[in-house]
């Protein structure tokens, strides 16, 4: 018996203090249900957020020679923090030298092979030339005692002189060979050594752009400028322990800040509406009380879908018109490109109309109580519509549909 009691007055109470609610509430917040009937300018604008981006920038790449001793990607071991400012020559970043230096180590190990082998074929080759040197001496010697030996056969039977002529002829020819075979043999080992000593020279040569090589994988600034780190196709930005490709070694870009773009991205279903050269009005997150101002300089041909998304949209890049020593790449913008502005038309918010069988109608406060009006709609925005005939500017409209709505009457 107690809680029904309880629960009596309870709800006594609480009827209580809604009435007291509605009847103190202030008429600020009761005026929350109507607003009033505009005219005057209406801008048609696409609103955006975008990105920050130099107009143009300067890649800082790595080395170009890396192809050509096989290199194909290799490691940022360590880069600037992103925003530091450089002067031209100053240190940015370090790449990996575990590959190059151990190209250059295999490349010493071959030079020092090959010079091995050029000391040898020069040794090889003196000490042949001394043996064909000294058989020609020898021969040399035997002619003239075949001759000696012929000389003195004229006084010999015919056939003893026969054979001592035949012995000088044979050791003439001999010696005729060998100097034939001495001439041959320089050729052959000057072309052995020379083939030698190309191969050095090459290897060599490998060698020295090696060593060029491990001393451009410290990347220094093309010119001054603020260090903006790269960002790859997925959007991931480079930085210290990313690999760079040698189709694409760029490891950080200069921007040019004196000229900006935004880089937005616009739905398909409004996309039609933008063209190059309409204005845009923006702001920057990082400071939201300044304003900037713009122009369309691109739209997109082909659409896209952004990761995470099933939407399609296509990219919009707005120039900004200013110069501000504030704005910094990767900056977030709101951007609102106008599309078209209407001059001296009445226009209401867009919860404010309702639509029945086809007509819309809105829900007026007048003199004679509340009553629906049809009215004739234009063009829209993100927030009012345009009206073209219905109601005239000042007039009192509801901005939520009453629950008796069926049974108001008409405005005559």
């Amino acid at each position: 018996m107690i809680n029904l009691e309880k629960k009596h007055w309870i709800i006594i109470g609480v009827t209580i203090f809604v009435i007291a609610v509605f009847i103190f509430w202030p008429e600020s917040e009761k005026d929350k249900l109507y607003n009033t009937v505009q005219k005057g300018d209406f801008r048609i604008e696409v609103n955006s957020s975008g990105e920050l981006k130099a107009k143009e920038s300067e890649d800082i790449k790595g080395p170009t020679s890396l192809r050509s001793h096989g290199i194909w990607q290799i490691k940022i071991t360590d880069l600037v923090s992103e925003g530091t400012y450089v002067k031209q020559g100053d240190y940015v970043a370090q790449l990996d030298k575990s590959e190059v230096a151990t190209k250059m180590s295999a490349t010493a190990t071959e030079v020092e092979k090959i010079t091995s082998e050029y000391e040898q074929a020069r040794l090889d080759t003196a000490i042949e030339m001394m043996k064909l040197r000294d058989e020609l001496i020898n021969l040399n010697y035997e002619i003239e005692e075949k001759k000696l030996i012929s000389d003195q056969s004229t006084y010999e039977a015919p056939a003893v002189q026969r054979q001592a002529e035949i012995d000088l002829e044979k050791a003439e020819r001999k010696l005729k060979q060998s100097i034939g075979n001495i001439s041959l043999k320089r050729k052959q080992n000057a072309a052995k050594l020379h083939q030698v000593k190309l191969s050095l020279k090459q290897e060599q040569s490998k060698l020295d752009r090696l060593e060029e090589l491990i001393q451009e994988l410290k990347i220094l600034a093309p010119k001054d400028g603020m260090v903006v780190y790269k960002r790859n196709w997925n959007g991931v930005k480079v930085t210290s322990g990313s690999q760079i490709g040698v189709w694409n070694p760029t490891v950080a870009t200069l921007p040019d800040l004196s000229k900006m773009v935004t880089k937005t991205y616009v739905n398909e279903i409004d996309i039609s509406n933008l063209k190059k050269g309409l204005s845009v009005n923006l702001t920057i997150d990082a400071f939201p009380d300044k304003t900037f101002t713009g122009k369309v300089i691109d739209v997109a041909n082909v659409g896209e879908q952004l990761p995470n998304s099933d939407a399609k949209v296509f990219e919009v890049t707005v120039e900004l018109n200013e110069k501000d020593t504030l704005l910094r790449p990767a900056m977030t913008t709101n951007n609102q490109i106008l599309i078209e502005e209407l001059t001296d038309v009445v226009f209401i918010p867009q919860e404010s109309v309702f639509v029945t069988d086809s007509i819309s109608y809105i829900v007026l406060k007048t003199g004679l109580g509340i009553l629906k009006q049809k009215v004739e709609l234009g063009k829209t925005n993100d927030n009012f519509v345009v009206i073209t005939n219905g109601v005239s500017e000042g007039e009192e409209l509801l901005m939520v549909k009453p629950e008796d709505v069926e049974s108001l009457s008409w405005r005559k």
